[in-house]
């Protein structure tokens, strides 16, 4: 028997060197060498067959042990970083220059939300930041939506195969901004928050849309809220922002989370509803807006006889475009230093 186990030894020599070699180490296992001792098992006298088969799969186990202790050191080698304009061999004179991280700059987006939070706080707003992933109660049950809107349907609105959803507005924060803050109702204080933050659509991408853009929602609840206070704040919300003095006007409309609902324009800040290439006929609308829904109250525990409120939303994006006189809402996320330079 031992001439057999010789031949066992000599394959073991053979295959460790091979095994060195090769780029994908268990390919070893299947060896042609290893192959034919398990064959001459079936040759051997039946009182042979157990040592000589303990020997190879002995061999076979130390194989792969060895192949498997080879790639854990490929695995631990230092990583690549793939987004490295060179290599380490690129010498110095010829390597590209980089950007000094003293030359970056805020995008103009968070500068015009930090003026818009600003705003808010000097009217005696909480700025309040929102989520990038929510549930369908925050997002449509707690707003009033009825369980067929379209707004549900993920053609629509981004949703995971888990049920969460990309906000499509930041209006997924009104329960939970009400619901925290009950109290403050109860000391006779009114909730008086801003929300600006990113959103989600399914969108046909084009001049005016984008998939991905901000928005700013207002949140005032108290006694005695009526639409006049809130036509007064917008209107001054937004005197402050553009830096002039304008005009207003509402129409109705329909939003599940608010009634009654209106669209709120203002006049245009270029030409003075004289008309022209931004507003066309000198109105611009800006926002959506309303009371509160008596629903959307109950549902965050505030009881809509003794309390009322009003709430808004407008793309951030759609007001920096009007004060800037921006034409293509894809510049923001285009990523082009010649747009973006226009505002450090």
């Amino acid at each position: 028997m031992s001439y057999k186990i010789a031949e066992i030894a000599n394959a073991a020599e053979v295959l460790k060197k091979r095994l060195a070699k090769l780029e994908n180490r268990a390919d070893v296992l299947k060896a042609i060498e290893l192959r034919a001792l398990y064959e001459e098992i079936k040759t051997l006298p039946p009182e042979k067959r157990a040592a000589f088969g303990k020997e190879v799969n002995l061999l076979k186990q130390e194989l792969q042990e060895l192949a498997e202790s080879s790639k854990q050191k490929e695995v631990s080698k230092d990583p690549i970083d793939v987004t490295a304009p060179f290599d380490v061999n690129v010498p110095t004179d010829k390597r590209p220059q980089l950007l000094a991280s003293d030359k970056g700059s805020k995008h103009p987006i968070m500068k015009e939300i930090e003026i818009l939070s600003d705003i808010a706080q000097r009217m005696g707003m909480e700025v309040v930041e929102s989520r990038h992933l929510d549930d369908d109660w925050h997002m449509f049950t707690s707003l009033n939506f009825p369980k067929d809107h379209p707004a549900r349907d993920d053609y629509d609105t981004f949703m995971t195969m888990e049920g969460f959803i990309a906000p499509a507005h930041t209006s997924t924060m009104q329960n939970r901004i009400i619901s925290a803050r009950k109290k403050q109702l109860e000391a006779g204080e009114p909730i008086s928050v801003l929300v600006p933050d990113r959103v989600f659509r399914n969108e046909d991408l084009d001049a005016r849309h984008e998939h991905t853009f901000h928005q700013h929602e207002g949140v005032y609840v108290g006694k005695d809220v009526h639409v006049g206070q809130l036509l007064a704040t917008l209107k001054t919300f937004l005197q402050e922002y553009f830096g002039k003095e304008l005009e207003i006007k509402t129409q109705p409309f329909y939003f599940p989370f608010t009634e009654p609902s209106f669209e709120f324009a203002v006049s245009c800040p270029f030409c003075d509803k004289a008309g022209c290439k931004v507003c066309g006929e000198g109105w611009m609308e800006i926002l959506g807006c309303g009371l509160i829904h008596p629903n959307v109250l109950r549902m965050a525990g505030v009881d809509p006889t003794l309390y009322t409120g009003f709430a808004w939303g407008g793309g951030v994006e759609r007001l920096v475009m009007v004060k800037y006189n921006i034409d293509d809402v894809r510049y923001f996320m285009s990523g082009k230093l010649d747009f973006l330079r226009q505002f450090v």
